[in-house]
Parts: C-alpha cells; sequence; structure tokens
C-alpha cells in the first residue's frame, strides 16, 4: 500500500505521536500509511535494523508505541525470500526493548491490513 510519505503531506499536525515497530514483513508501513491518511500522526520506525535498544525512542519520542509482531514463516511470504540465517533472530533482539515497551501489540500474521488497522483504530480510539 502507498500512502503519504509524511505526515505534512498527509496534513496531519495534532494528536499523540504514534511510532509503529516490528520485524520486516510485519506490516509497518502498511499500517502507518492507513493511520496517516485517516489523521493520526504515526510513523515507522526501523528499530529492526539498530543495535541501540531504545533506538525508537531516540528516533520519535512517541506518546506511543505499537508493536506489530508476526511469525517468520508469514513475514518471509510477505517479503517474498527467506531470511538469511540469523537474521530472524538478530531482528527479534534488536526489537526485544521495543517490544517489551509497547502500548499495544499486534499480532500480525493472523489478520489482514484491514483487520490490524481496525484494532489500531479501536486502541487510538479512532473513527473511522
Amino acid at each position: 500500500m502507498v500512502g503519504p510519505a509524511t505526515e505534512e503531506e498527509a496534513g496531519v499536525n495534532i494528536g499523540p505521536l504514534v511510532a509503529v515497530v516490528g520485524p520486516c514483513g510485519a506490516g509497518k508501513t502498511t499500517l502507518v500509511n492507513a493511520l496517516r491518511t485517516r489523521g493520526v500522526r504515526a510513523r515507522e520506525v526501523a528499530q529492526e535494523h539498530s543495535y541501540v535498544p531504545a533506538m525508537w525512542l531516540r528516533i520519535t519520542r512517541p506518546d506511543l508505541l505499537i508493536y506489530l509482531a508476526v511469525s517468520r514463516e508469514a513475514a518471509e511470504r510477505r517479503v517474498g525470500q527467506p531470511f538469511p540465517s540469523g537474521m530472524w533472530e538478530r531482528m527479534l533482539t534488536r526489537l526485544a526493548h521495543a517490544r517489551a515497551h509497547a502500548d499495544l501489540l499486534v499480532e500480525t500474521a493472523p489478520l489482514s491490513a484491514v483487520e490490524v488497522l481496525e484494532l489500531v483504530l479501536q486502541f487510538l480510539q479512532v473513527g473511522e
């Protein structure tokens, strides 16, 4: 799903800042784009690529942190290729701090993008 690249392009400038983290293939980009089109200040944080445990906090200073969890198998299907040996485990290790501090954890593997969005909007108490 392609959406606005920035909050400004989406016309978003009020409300809590929501950061979205999770491993590759969890649906971060899709969720952030959908939230922005609904006026939510949302940012995707590529924490899975950082060795700094609290990079999500340093980058965004969010009011709320959403962690999107996904199984390795589902993530590999979504990205269209297997992860190299050890990469999945490294991502999860890098994400452990964010996961522990998340205000909401959503397991995305069994859900559609629309279902994930609905759960997050309910949590945020934002009307559709």
